[in-house]
C-alpha cells in the first residue's frame, strides 16, 4: 500500500501562532508530535486536502513547482503573518488530475505565481513539514462536492500514488464542531462553544479511536448537521477514501477548542 501514514489535523492558525496560550498549547504540541510520526513514516510526498482552500467551479490541484510567500489570514490577521515555502510533486499532482478526470470530476491544474495558498495548508505544512524537505500534492475543497465525492478523490490520490510507487502521507486538514465565539473572549479561557458540540465531537472521536470506520461514516451526516462540522467533515471523507474505507483505530493526540470551535489532532492506524 502506498499510504504510509494518515492524519486529521486542524487548519486554524491559532495553535500555530500562539502555542503559548494554554488552551491551544496541547494542540500545538500534538501537531508537532504527529509531525514526528509523519517523518518516521518516511513518505516521498505529503498529499493534503484542506477545507480552507475553497473552490466553486472545478476541482483544483496545485502544479507549480515551488510556492512561497506571506499569507495573512482573513479572520485571524491580528495574530500575525504566515510565511510559507512549499515544493510540489508535479508528477503526482498531474497524475491525480488525470485520475480525477477519469471519474468524471471537472478538474484543472493551478500553475501560477503568487496564487493564494490557504491557511490550513500553510499551518499543516509548517508544523508537520517544517523544513520543507518533503514535497506536497495539494487538492482543493470544492464546496459543492459531497462527502462521497470527496471520498472518491481520496481514492484517486492513493491509487495514483500506488501506480507511481510513491510512499505518501495523507493529511485531512479541517476542524470538528464549527461554532465559534462571535465576540471577543479571553483566549486563556477558550473552550468548546456548547456542551452539545462537545458531546458530538467526543462521540465521533470515540468511534475513530475504536476503529469503527463504518459507524463513523454512518454518523457523519448527523454529526455534521448537529455540530455544524467544518465543511461537513469532508476532510474525514478524503482520509477514508485514501485508506480504502478502513482503518484499525486512531490515536487522539489532542482535542480542544480554537475560539469555540472543535479541533483534534488524530493519527490513524491501518
Amino acid at each position: 500500500m502506498s499510504v504510509v501514514s494518515a492524519f486529521l489535523v486542524p487548519g486554524s492558525p491559532l495553535p500555530y501562532q500562539r502555542p503559548d496560550n494554554p488552551p491551544w498549547s496541547r494542540l500545538a504540541a500534538a501537531y508537532r508530535a504527529v509531525g514526528r510520526a509523519l517523518i518516521s513514516s518516511r513518505p516521498d510526498t505529503i498529499i493534503i486536502y484542506s477545507t480552507q482552500w475553497v473552490t466553486v467551479l472545478d476541482e483544483l490541484w496545485q502544479t507549480r513547482a515551488r510556492l512561497s510567500g506571506t499569507h495573512v489570514d482573513a479572520n485571524w490577521y491580528e495574530y500575525g503573518d504566515l510565511d510559507y515555502s512549499i515544493q510540489i510533486d508535479q508528477e503526482l499532482a498531474n497524475a491525480c488530475i488525470e485520475g480525477s478526470r477519469r471519474i468524471n470530476v471537472s478538474t484543472k491544474p493551478v500553475d501560477y505565481d503568487e496564487f493564494p495558498i490557504d491557511t490550513g495548508t500553510i499551518v499543516a505544512n509548517g508544523l508537520m513539514n517544517s523544513k520543507g524537505s518533503t514535497p506536497l500534492v495539494i487538492a482543493a475543497n470544492n464546496m459543492y462536492h459531497s462527502w462521497d465525492e470527496t471520498y472518491q478523490l481520496g481514492v484517486v490520490a492513493a491509487e495514483e500514488a500506488d501506480k507511481m510507487g510513491r510512499r505518501v502521507a495523507i493529511l485531512g486538514v479541517g476542524g470538528l464542531s464549527g461554532t465559534i465565539f462571535r465576540d471577543d473572549i479571553d483566549i486563556r479561557e477558550d473552550g468548546i462553544a456548547s456542551p452539545s458540540d462537545d458531546d458530538w465531537n467526543k462521540r465521533m472521536l470515540k468511534l475513530l479511536e475504536s476503529g469503527d470506520a463504518a459507524q463513523a461514516r454512518d454518523l457523519t451526516p448527523e454529526y455534521a448537521k448537529q455540530a455544524r462540522v467544518d465543511m461537513g467533515f469532508k476532510h474525514f471523507g478524503w482520509i477514508m477514501g485514501a485508506l480504502g474505507g478502513r482503518f484499525h483505530g486512531a490515536r487522539i493526540h489532542a482535542y480542544g477548542a480554537v475560539y469555540g470551535s472543535g479541533a483534534a489532532v488524530v493519527e490513524f492506524k491501518f
